[in-house]
């Protein structure tokens, strides 16, 4: 545990220099949280049917999205491992006396984690001193906050374990464009980034209940919006636990099998 601490630990450090890409990753998403309040207020007010979110929580939604972005968005990437993949410098990792899934899923939390720290914290901020209709406010409790806790930290660890299936589908593939488009646009679809998954049809959410997506992004923020209540909210977490288990173990058992047939040449 000391390996994967201590490189978790460098690659968050690492990620906290990147001051620059950070002011400019707050000032896009600042502005693609107002362009989206402004889209959804015009559906509001055009619609006379009650939704199941409200509007307020839908705001509060929308600012956790983009101040967290990093965090769980899937297109999200280190080029560094896509490298040591196709070129084959991966057989350095192979010769680490660690093992290799274990070192790249804490580097990968690291990288994250360090990318929404930069950011969340001004975009929150900014967003707390908007105008009525448009500002970010507190939760609606504190059970709401410490349940966003729990889930938003299990959520990081549940994206992660989804980035290493595109990770080592490299090994197979020898292209990481394929598979990291298909998995990036389905998680960016169905953990609700474009559609709300409450504004979603019924046929449609009963799919998206069965992914592991919402569970990444939708099930926290609609927690600290008031949008879900304690008893969904506790269940949720054991499907974040099941997801997190299903997910490790299957990206051990690929890599294994890829570890099996894997050739480099040269050197």
């Amino acid at each position: 545990m000391r390996a994967y601490y201590s490189l978790f630990k460098m690659r968050v450090l690492k990620g906290l220099q990147y001051r620059t890409a950070a002011i400019a990753g707050v000032c896009t998403q600042f502005f693609w949280g107002i362009m989206y309040i402004m889209i959804f207020e015009a559906f509001y007010k055009s619609s006379t049917t009650p939704q199941p979110i409200t509007y307020n929580q839908l705001v509060q939604v929308i600012w956790l999205q983009q101040s967290f972005l990093v965090l769980f968005m899937l297109w999200y990437r280190d080029s560094e491992l896509f490298n040591q993949i196709t070129n084959g410098d991966i057989a350095y990792e192979l010769c680490r006396p660690s093992d290799l899934y274990g070192l790249w899923y804490a580097k990968l939390i690291g990288q994250r984690l360090s990318g929404a720290i930069l950011r969340c914290f001004p975009i929150i901020l900014i967003a707390a001193f908007l105008p009525k209709p448009y500002r970010f406010s507190l939760p609606a409790d504190g059970i709401s906050f410490i349940l966003f806790l729990i889930t938003i930290t299990l959520a990081l660890l549940l994206i992660v374990a989804i980035s290493m299936l595109i990770y080592i589908s490299t090994f197979y593939t020898m292209s990481p464009t394929g598979s990291l488009l298909m998995i990036a646009v389905a998680g960016e679809f169905f953990s609700g980034l474009i559609i709300p998954v409450p504004l979603m049809p019924s046929i449609l959410r009963k799919i998206v209940y069965l992914l592991p997506f919402r569970y990444t992004s939708d099930l926290p923020f609609r927690l600290y919006a008031g949008n879900i209540g304690l008893k969904e909210g506790l269940l949720s977490i054991g499907v974040q636990l099941v997801w997190i288990l299903i997910l490790v173990w299957l990206g051990r058992f690929l890599m294994k099998r890829a570890f099996k047939k894997i050739v480099v040449q040269g050197g």
